[in-house]
């Protein structure tokens, strides 16, 4: 039996998009003669489909696709993901095409709620195990989530075995040292259950999800036998052959494809992914971006290239009084570097104005924090103006120890339509920033940009220790915190110090009111801001009260 697993950019709400791209890869495994074509969980409509789910018009056109798509890829086995509805309830599934027609029809069992995902609010559970056969391999067909509760796994198919393969289809999010769990994972079902596994992941943008792919094929052993791309789509071929000994095993057709040189590296392609895929899906062609000198527009900027081409990005350097020579400077290399248009609008002229109108209000100062701000708003105004004049899109590039933190300015630096590097925190800025230099060959982001002391040159001799602990300390603190909901008294048990512990908690749960009116970023971690990290603006919980005795 010959199997492919069809990994591609399933686009939501897409849904004549999504089944034509489904209809490319039926084409490509007719020519390769495939018996069973397995694509990935809900790529039918898309992941995740979210209140789509609630409207009755497109269940029905969900329907009508997934029995399209049979229709027309009558001459082999495919498995897609679709959402199912009785006209009562809906249900995350898997279809089973054959002969024109759908043939069969799992229901998912395991509905993940934590995170990104909410599956609770819009489907109900499956309760049925589905076993078929394809050139006498007996396959068990599983959504996702249910290879993730193996105890649960394998009391729910106890009565269907043994088979030969199970197949999985997914659609799991990118974050940074996955793989190795989520490999980790089918290994271990593959072991448990004594069969091969076929696992097919989804892959691209959505919001600020991004898909990885890597679709694996392992052995009842466990051994992973070969890897689909990451980060882009593939057909993943291979034949499933029975040995003397009863058990199936596995012969990939194509040469194993190279993966990620180390977890910065795979970061980087989940940035450029997720930033190339947001851009194009939105309807926009081109961005622009405001460039300081500094390392965080920098590598937006040098990641906005990757993705969407030189001839599509636009830096903008908005200098004042406070903003030095060597800044200016690099600003003006980088773009160079990068051979995108560069632009240069002064806005010292812009805030005097602003300054003399407002010291008609008593109490206004031409210093202080409101003073620093309205330098960041002005150049906010003009990134969203000339966004609105040329139709592209503006890249924020605030990074996740400034986004915690608060260290931005409302409808100033966090105006945008999209924050590449919001889930980044500022330690790994600059390991990305290194790795696109060593990409290269060549330091595109000038070796200045990456030893200069980080400054928001808001005021003369500006730095960001002025405001922030080290980031070292404020980015491990953080991590604690935010990613793995550490408490303050944990935090200062492991041996933190405690005033910059409580100082920075309570920064960081001030600020929840900036976060939630951010544009949306790239996932890479285990815990992003946004959909994975929901708490209360009006909110008197006191995290940094906790076993502290303050």
């Amino acid at each position: 039996m010959r199997i492919g697993l069809g990994q591609f950019n399933s686009v939501v709400g897409d849904l004549p998009g999504n089944v034509r791209k489904i209809q490319e890869f039926y084409t490509r495994a007719l020519k390769e003669k495939m018996d069973l074509l397995v694509c990935p969980e809900l790529c039918i409509c898309g992941y995740p489909p979210e209140d789509l789910v609630l409207k009755k018009h497109f269940l029905e056109q969900c329907t009508s696709s997934i029995e399209q798509t049979a229709a027309a890829c009558p001459d082999m086995t495919i498995i897609a993901g679709f959402v199912e509805t009785d006209g009562e309830e809906s249900y995350n599934s898997a279809a089973v095409m054959y002969g024109g027609k759908v043939t069969k029809i799992y229901r998912k069992g395991q509905l993940p709620n934590h995170g990104v995902f909410d599956e609770r609010r819009y489907f109900q559970p499956g309760n049925k195990p589905l076993i078929i056969d394809v050139g006498g391999i007996t396959i068990a067909v599983t959504i996702c989530a249910d290879i993730w509760h193996l105890k649960w796994l394998a009391d729910f198919l106890k009565n269907s075995m043994p088979f030969d393969m199970l197949v999985n289809i997914s659609a799991s999010p990118f974050g940074y040292g996955k793989i190795d769990v989520r490999e980790h994972v089918i290994r271990d079902c593959s072991l448990k259950l004594n069969c091969a596994v076929a696992y097919c992941n989804l892959i691209g943008g959505q919001d600020e999800i991004v898909f990885d792919g890597r679709s694996i094929l392992t052995e009842s052993t466990g051994k992973t036998i070969t890897k689909a791309k990451a980060f882009d789509e593939d057909l993943l071929i291979a034949d499933i052959v029975r040995t003397e000994n009863g058990k199936v095993q596995i012969k990939p057709l194509i040469p194993a494809v190279p993966q990620p040189k180390n977890t910065i590296d795979e970061i980087y392609q989940a940035l450029v992914l997720g930033t190339r895929d947001y851009t194009l899906k939105n309807g926009f062609q081109k961005v622009l971006l405001g460039l300081s000198g500094g390392i965080d527009s920098s590598l937006v900027a040098a990641i906005a290239v990757t993705a969407l081409g030189r001839e599509n990005v636009i830096g903008i350097t908005m200098p004042t009084q406070f903003n030095s020579p060597e800044t200016i400077s690099d600003a003006g290399k980088l773009a160079k570097n990068l051979g995108i248009e560069f632009l240069t609008i002064p806005i010292q002229s812009v805030l005097q104005a602003f300054d003399n109108s407002l010291k008609t209000v008593h109490g206004w100062e031409s210093k202080g924090i409101a003073y620093e701000n309205l330098q960041a708003r002005i150049r906010g105004t003009i990134l969203m103006s000339l966004s609105n004049k040329t139709g592209s899109l503006v890249l924020t590039t605030g990074n996740k120890s400034e986004t915690a933190v608060g260290y931005s300015t409302l409808y100033g630096d966090t105006a945008g339509g999209f924050a590449v590097i919001k889930d980044v925190p500022k330690t790994m800025v600059y390991e990305l920033a290194r790795h696109i230099n060593t990409i290269a060959g060549w330091d595109i982001i000038p070796s200045d940009v990456l030893t200069r002391i980080p400054s928001a040159e808001l005021k003369y001799n500006q730095k960001d220790s002025d405001s922030l602990p080290d980031y070292d300390l404020l980015d491990e603190i953080l991590k604690g915190y935010v990613e793995d909901d550490k408490s303050a008294g944990q935090l200062i048990q492991s041996g933190l110090p405690k005033d910059i512990v409580l100082r920075v908690i309570r920064m960081v749960d001030k600020n929840e009111y900036k976060r939630r009116q951010s544009p949306p970023g790239v996932k890479i971690t285990s815990k992003a801001f946004g959909k994975d990290r929901r708490l209360p603006i009006t909110n008197y919980y006191k995290s940094g009260s906790d076993m502290t005795g303050s």
